[in-house]
């Protein structure tokens, strides 16, 4: 009898479909003893791309809160199949599962479908992703769905350049190299070389060994933790938290909120985060363990 693959994932750009749907490869080619269905995460409206003025930085709070909005249902035929392996895409924004994503799990049709079911979470993100996921395990976890392996894929370039690189992108749909900058994202030979990682799945799940899984993963390349960037996100955290409140708070200074959050968060990437960098060098010697230990769980899949 066939297994059922369910692939789940929402990309504005495209380059999160591109990534798993080369995960899916191996068992896309095995028809005959795999069935693999896409599901596409729709919202009800839609977020543009490329995104226009402001509007990106607009969606800040209600991201970082985890506001949803509505979703398209599901077909039928997923609704009522019961899945034996799911590979969950997700993009990151504002160190948050993107609002298609959290709409989707805040939803009447997740439990339903993650229940009781093996999932390989699949990021694609600029590099900050290592708090978003642990978001997510408590999401999987209230699901009752088994997390048994994460993919994380990330803009290997300098945390600088790549906020020029995606902030092109985002705003002008450039992805392409351009003057001296670099292509925005994941490159393309490492989203065409993922498929490596969908035959490591496949043979542990072939072999009913997804017990072992993550850590396969982690030895052939799937999850890159940088201790600098795992302390930027933490910081970031708590000054989202304050910015994003606020703003929720005070409906009616919204716009002026707004457009003081977009000038803090470009200084606190091109000024506060290089101080926080020289103080994560200087201390490196003092934490050196503790960040060691703090990088194998973060490359693990429990949850504290």
């Amino acid at each position: 009898m066939k297994k059922n693959i369910l692939v789940i994932y929402y990309s504005q750009t495209g380059q999160l479909e591109d990534i798993v749907k080369n995960i899916a490869q191996p068992f896309e080619a095995k028809k005959e003893a795999y069935d693999v269905t896409y599901y596409n995460i729709q919202l009800k409206e839609d977020f543009p791309f490329p995104w226009p003025g402001d509007v990106f930085f607009n969606t800040f709070p209600e991201s970082y809160l985890q506001i949803p909005k509505e979703i398209l249902p599901p077909s039928e035929e997923i609704l009522n199949k019961k899945y034996d392996l799911i590979l969950f895409g997700y993009q990151v924004w504002y160190l948050t599962p993107s609002i298609p994503i959290i709409s989707f799990l805040k939803s009447d049709y997740a439990e339903r479908i993650l229940k009781d079911t093996p999932v390989v979470t699949i990021s694609g993100t600029r590099n900050m992703w290592m708090l978003s996921q642990e978001k997510l395990k408590v999401y999987l976890r209230d699901l009752k769905a088994k997390l048994v392996g994460n993919i994380a894929l990330v803009d290997r370039h300098d945390n600088y350049t790549s906020v020029l690189t995606i902030l092109r992108w985002l705003t002008t749909g450039q992805k392409e190299k351009s003057g001296m900058l670099p292509a925005a994202g994941v490159s393309d030979e490492e989203i065409a070389g993922s498929v490596k990682y969908g035959e490591i799945i496949e043979r542990h799940f072939n072999n009913n060994d997804l017990n072992s899984l993550q850590p396969d993963l982690v030895k052939n390349g799937a999850i890159e933790i940088r201790a600098f960037l795992v302390r930027v996100e933490k910081v970031g955290n708590k000054i989202f938290t304050v910015w994003s409140n606020l703003i929720i708070k005070k409906k009616e200074k919204r716009p002026l909120l707004i457009k003081f959050f977009k000038v803090y968060l470009m200084a606190a990437i091109w000024i506060i985060s290089p101080v926080v960098l020289v103080l994560h060098l200087i201390t490196t010697p003092i934490f050196w363990f503790k960040r060691q230990k703090q990088k194998r769980y973060l490359q693990g899949i429990n949850l504290k």
